[in-house]
């Protein structure tokens, strides 16, 4: 039975035992990301994420290693769109130290000079690794073109020049304008004992206070980006051309994002899928081709990725093009509709077996839905997708003359021209 609380200063708790383990799964989520950045602190959340785990007033960032380590060296951390969160694993008796530890760092990093300047020069490694990767940099230019000067653009490790100039006062500032009770979710499944847990939830976070410094107590401060379609490029010294086209639909908190769900699943979400089978089994034109989402709370976007030898490039394309439109052109079969919802209720609850998955799903709904959100429910919506709002689904959205499009890596001499969708 899942239960949620909320302590004294406004953090809200969700718990969910599942007694027959050992382990437990434990994750502070705060709704901070790179959408509440700005040009001048691109990257911050991400900086904070990797300082944090740099010392407190008690522990030097050796002591965190070593004490992480000693309870099964599980706890880690990660930076999204709009989201941070500090999240690990470990056995039901020192589920107490993990959150102990991260109440500490939450609270009481001192982000000394000397380690900030080492982290820093860290995340400049960081940056250009995924510069050097074609498979996250296909994704991140194309997420910055189509949503040009909004922050949901903005690449979550930010720009070098931004992150190198990075000051101990102003991750400060941020911290306290974006660490606070009201801003954060605390997600626990597995073996725990409740009573425990919630005497330790207000020893070691209670004094996280309720609202942020200069926070605007009474709004959601986040906007609606606008998307702009585009075709962008980068050059690489590679053997493979990385192309991905992101077609604008529906935010995350929208109904119809069950309907996504399911259409990606037809499309390219798994190896029995169109774009797979077709592309890849049948034709042998690529190794790589798969679809997936990228939903916030704001806006949406469907993607289609492929990884070719540039030779294929455009007959690739032109069987994109009418995959698409035989998706958007006749409604699936029955048989198939129902085979495709088996599988992703298979994939759904064998997933559900996992603690940590049970923990960030929860922490999620939360975070973006105020609610947690039962499997139960998501799968009896998507029982009722038809295979009608599927194919309207593609009419609607799935359109390649209104993509966004982002080639990377061996480009053909022709350049993005050869891209263009034609206009019928």
């Amino acid at each position: 039975m899942v239960k949620t609380i909320e302590l004294k200063n406004g953090i809200r708790v969700v718990l969910e035992p599942m007694e027959h383990l050992r382990t437990v799964s434990f994750g502070v989520w705060v709704k901070v990301g790179s959408v509440n950045e700005t040009i001048e602190n691109n990257g911050i959340s991400h900086v904070i994420e990797h300082c944090l785990f740099k010392g407190t007033k008690t522990r030097t960032a050796k002591q965190l290693a070593d004490e992480i380590s000693a309870i099964g060296d599980q706890l880690n951390a990660f930076t999204g769109k709009e989201c941070t969160a500090f999240y690990g694993v470990t056995l039901t008796e020192y589920l107490p130290k993990m959150m102990e530890l991260v109440g500490d760092m939450l609270q009481n990093s001192t982000f000394e000079e000397e380690p900030l300047q080492k982290e820093l020069g860290v995340i400049l490694e960081e940056i250009d690794m995924y510069d050097d990767s074609p498979e996250d940099l296909v994704h991140e230019l194309l997420e910055k073109n189509v949503w040009k000067d909004h922050a949901l653009g903005y690449i979550i490790s930010g720009e070098k020049p931004v992150v190198s100039a990075m000051t101990r006062e102003q991750i400060a500032e941020y911290m306290r304008l974006h660490y606070c009770g009201s801003n954060m979710v605390i997600s626990i499944a597995g073996n725990y004992k409740e009573e425990e847990v919630l005497y330790h939830l207000e020893q070691y976070f209670s004094e996280i206070p309720r609202f942020g410094t200069g926070m605007d107590r009474n709004r959601d401060a986040g906007t609606v980006p606008e998307f702009h379609r585009c075709i962008c490029e980068r050059k690489k010294d590679v053997e493979q051309l990385y192309m991905n086209f992101a077609f604008q639909t529906m935010n995350e908190r929208e109904e119809q994002r069950h309907v996504q769900i399911m259409a990606n699943a037809v499309l390219g979400g798994s190896n029995n899928s169109r774009l797979f089978q077709q592309i890849r089994e049948e034709l042998g034109l690529a190794y790589s081709v798969y679809s997936y989402s990228s939903l916030y709370r704001y806006a949406g976007l469907f993607h289609v990725d492929v990884i070719v030898n540039p030779a294929n490039a455009v007959t690739v394309y032109e069987k994109l093009e009418q995959i698409l439109e035989e998706f958007s052109g006749t409604v699936m079969k029955q048989e198939e509709l129902e085979s495709l919802y088996t599988q992703l209720r298979i994939e759904m609850i064998m997933g559900s077996e996992s603690a940590r998955n049970r923990m960030e799903r929860n922490a999620k709904a939360l975070l973006m839905h105020d609610r947690v959100i039962p499997l139960e429910e998501t799968l009896e919506k998507l029982s009722r997708v038809s295979a009608e709002e599927i194919q309207n689904f593609g009419k609607n959205y799935l359109k390649l003359e209104q993509a966004g499009v982002c080639l990377v890596g061996d480009i053909p001499e022709e350049g993005h021209r050869l891209f263009v969708p034609r206009r019928r």
